[in-house]
């Protein structure tokens, strides 16, 4: 596909490295004629250096012909007149990054208004990501597929834990849970596992099932913790809000520290269920006036990655039972792993998977969509979600009779609001919901889990 994007910030410079790697026609227009210069040294795209508002610019980058154009200014404002701009030139999908919470309600306007294709948040991503870890607190990371029907979690086996030394075989004798592991993070690399693999300690697994049964797991594991009921919010910035109010909604107090007076006097108008504390986070003597040992969860969401580490591995020492760190730069989450804080969150990871996954299901052939991805082991691997049509390939046939290709592995089957984890006598059939686990980049559409595929 012909892919236009608009601004080269850490977003759109990230999306399209990746679209460009899965051979789209990429397009990059920035104004900064030094951000062109590096985009153009280190990714094999065409760059045009002006303003993306401009139909001329956009002209001149082949807005006319495009089949995408993804809009990850700045500005809300400036990507929905570039949208607008694109569309009327005859660009015939627009994405649209738009971070300001006023905007959040009003989404269906903007797409049927302006004709945007798709509204991105990253910061209400973010948000929606640590809520279901804080829902899920003995995960370090929960991906839901298919309205919650199924997740993935991910969690590290401990160097005294019960699963070391297990084969995967045995997890479902052992401990109980109908539960499947798809991914295997052990240094550096990501393994699609099969029942032969024995686990071992400080593996990342990524571990796939209902919730009912990955709650059953950790119990019998003896690593199950109660649900957060109180957390604590180190920044009151536009995730802050986010959180605050979803976390509100699942009945989660909220504590919001906030060191700037004026935010804080607009934080108690946004937020007038929450406690509104003015105060700088990053003194350990504000943290322990303002209770850090009797909450729940710590989650630090400043604009600075040095702080909200340095606050994460102080409230690690105040024994908070769960902390979520978000962080910019992703290679910060390895300084925090080795202190024991791992629910690490990147916004900016979270929203190129959003647009990725969009490119994808755009560019399927067959009728099998791709509804959700989501990144594994840092990125090494891919669960994906493919609504599965009559066509498919794999429609019919008991899965010890497919012929997957190596390395894909079929995470789950959701079918209605039933989440099935699959065995060798299981059936992908017509409207079913298929997860599948594989290398990322590696699988587009659903036929090509099949060998016969290549």
């Amino acid at each position: 596909m012909k892919i236009i994007v608009a601004g080269a910030g850490k977003v759109g410079f990230s999306v399209a490295r990746i679209l460009a790697g899965e051979g789209h026609d990429v397009t990059v227009i920035d104004r900064s004629g030094s951000v062109i210069t590096r985009t153009s040294n280190d990714l094999d795209v065409i760059c045009v250096e002006g303003s993306a508002t401009s139909p001329e610019t956009l002209r001149e980058a082949g807005a006319a012909e495009a089949d995408l154009l993804v809009a990850t200014m700045a500005q809300d404002e400036v990507n929905m007149i570039c949208g607008i701009a694109a569309r009327k030139l005859g660009t015939q999908n627009v994405i649209a990054r738009v971070r300001d919470p006023q905007y959040l309600q009003q989404t269906e306007f903007l797409r049927e208004t302006l004709g945007l294709s798709v509204v991105v948040n990253p910061e209400y991503e973010c948000a929606r990501e640590i809520s279901r870890i804080l829902r899920f607190p003995s995960a370090v990371r929960v991906d839901i597929f298919s309205r919650g029907s199924a997740e993935i979690i991910e969690y590290r086996v401990p160097e005294d834990g019960a699963l070391a030394g297990t084969a995967l075989r045995d997890l479902p004798r052992v401990h109980g849970a109908r539960v499947l592991v798809v991914v295997v993070e052990r240094g550096g690399e990501a393994l699609i596992p099969n029942g032969e693999f024995v686990l071992q300690p400080g593996d990342m697994l990524s571990v796939s099932g209902p919730s009912r049964e990955l709650r059953r797991f950790f119990e019998a594991l003896g690593q199950y913790r109660r649900p957060v009921r109180h957390a604590m919010i180190m920044g009151g910035g536009r995730i802050g809000v986010y959180l605050a109010r979803l976390l509100q909604e699942s009945g989660i107090g909220v504590d919001v520290v906030e060191r700037s007076r004026e935010r804080c006097e607009l934080l108690c108008d946004l937020l007038p269920d929450a406690t509104i504390l003015c105060g700088d986070a990053t003194r350990s003597e504000v943290l322990l006036e303002e209770g850090i040992r009797r909450t729940d969860a710590f989650v630090a969401l400043t604009g600075d990655d040095g702080d909200n580490i340095i606050t994460s591995m102080y409230a690690k020492r105040c024994s908070v039972p769960k902390i979520v760190t978000k962080v910019n730069r992703e290679h910060y989450a390895e300084i925090l792993e080795s202190y024991g804080v791992d629910s690490v969150v990147a916004p900016k990871e979270l929203v190129t998977q959003q647009l990725v996954r969009f490119v994808r299901a755009m560019d399927a052939s067959s009728g099998s969509s791709m509804e959700t991805l989501h990144s594994l082991a840092d990125g090494k691997a891919e669960a994906m979600e493919f609504k599965v049509a009559e066509g498919a390939a794999c429609v019919g046939v008991p899965l010890r009779e497919l012929k997957l290709r190596e390395g894909v592995l079929i995470g789950a089957i959701i079918r209605g609001e039933e989440s099935i984890v699959p065995n060798g006598a299981a059936v992908i059939q017509p409207g079913d919901h298929a997860v599948i686990v594989a290398a990322a980049g590696r699988i587009k559409r659903l036929d090509e889990i099949l060998e016969a595929a290549q």
